[in-house]
């Protein structure tokens, strides 16, 4: 009888034992096969444009081909509820948009919690959003902005890249603080957006330095201010709205997500090799130009950012009364 009891266990050891092995190659080995990495907006938005700079990175450090999946819509939720309900397995990341740091107090609907449902993976930039206005109005710095908008009430709209985003808080917190009532239209992203405001149909964005920085070395468009206290190296010329504004300030971060518990191995490789990115002379170039800044660091401080984020945003999102519209 004892020998029997004793076989039964081993038996029952080995048994529970025998998934851990291929988990563990399983992440060692990781990735075995193509990767996608979601993004909640258009193509041609400023999350679009860093994912595939990373995307691209990451396909030629790890072998297997990163596939850029664009699920615009909702602010870029319907993007984040997708990989959040997807295996946590490491073949479905997220592009993290700033966005989330405002989703939660924004919609009371959501069949995710962004914190507790993400994983944090790694930051990659943080950027300044900019005021901007389309050349043919008859605008040139932040004081006549307000001024023109105060003298044709109504009159003025401005484009986003969705609800949620950066581009629409600096947006509201424009308003707010300035009292220039601008119009919101929302886009599924900053290119479409920027299409429209480029074409004159929109006269005002306040859209990410990425999505800006060619179009305003074309004429484009003009520049009046940054969204941040400090001014863009990138546009050293242009101020900042807190020097016409004191107080105001904003900007847009980004970062690359994956399913809660997916294996601490898989996030730590992915980690390594998104900062090895970061720190690629030839990309730390191409960020520069576009105006943005590394955000290199471990996959828990990127989480830190997202929570501190979440905090501040849901704060000003409630205090100031934001609905989306």
């Amino acid at each position: 009888m004892r020998v029997q009891r004793r076989r039964f266990l081993q038996l029952v050891v080995g048994t529970v034992a025998l998934p851990l092995t291929p988990r563990v190659s399983f992440a060692e080995d990781y990735p075995t096969h193509p990767v996608h990495l979601v993004v909640g907006f258009a193509p041609g938005s400023t999350t679009d444009i860093l994912a595939r700079l990373m995307a691209q990175w990451l396909s030629q450090r790890l072998g297997q081909q990163f596939v850029v999946d664009n699920r615009p819509g909702a602010g870029g939720n319907i993007g984040a509820e997708y990989v959040v309900k997807s295996p946590p397995d490491g073949y479905t990341l997220l592009m993290v948009p700033p966005a989330v740091a405002a989703n939660d107090a924004l919609y009371e609907d959501l069949n995710f919690n962004f914190v507790r449902d993400i994983a944090a993976v790694a930051g990659v930039v943080r950027v300044p959003n900019v005021a901007e206005v389309h050349p043919s109005l008859p605008v040139k710095s932040i004081p006549e902005l307000i001024a023109y908008a105060k003298a044709n009430p109504g009159k003025l709209s401005y484009a986003s890249a969705g609800i949620g985003t950066p581009s629409y808080l600096a947006g509201q917190l424009f308003n707010v603080m300035t009292g220039a009532n601008l119009t919101h239209i929302p886009y599924k992203g900053d290119g479409p957006a920027m299409a429209d405001f480029i074409g004159g149909q929109i006269p005002v964005m306040f859209a990410t330095l990425v999505a800006s920085a060619e179009h305003i070395r074309a004429g484009q468009i003009r520049a009046l201010a940054v969204t941040t206290v400090k001014r863009s190296d990138a546009f050293p010329d242009l101020p900042s709205i807190s020097e016409f504004v004191p107080g105001y300030e904003t900007s847009s971060w980004f970062g690359i997500g994956a399913p809660t518990s997916t294996p601490a191995k898989i996030i730590d490789k992915l980690n390594r090799e998104t900062n090895a990115g970061l720190a690629d002379p030839t990309i730390r170039a191409r960020l520069a130009n576009m105006g943005c800044m590394e955000l290199t660091g471990t996959a828990s401080e990127f989480g830190k950012l997202i929570a501190d984020e979440t905090r501040k945003w849901g704060k000003v999102i409630r205090d100031a009364g934001i609905k989306p519209q």
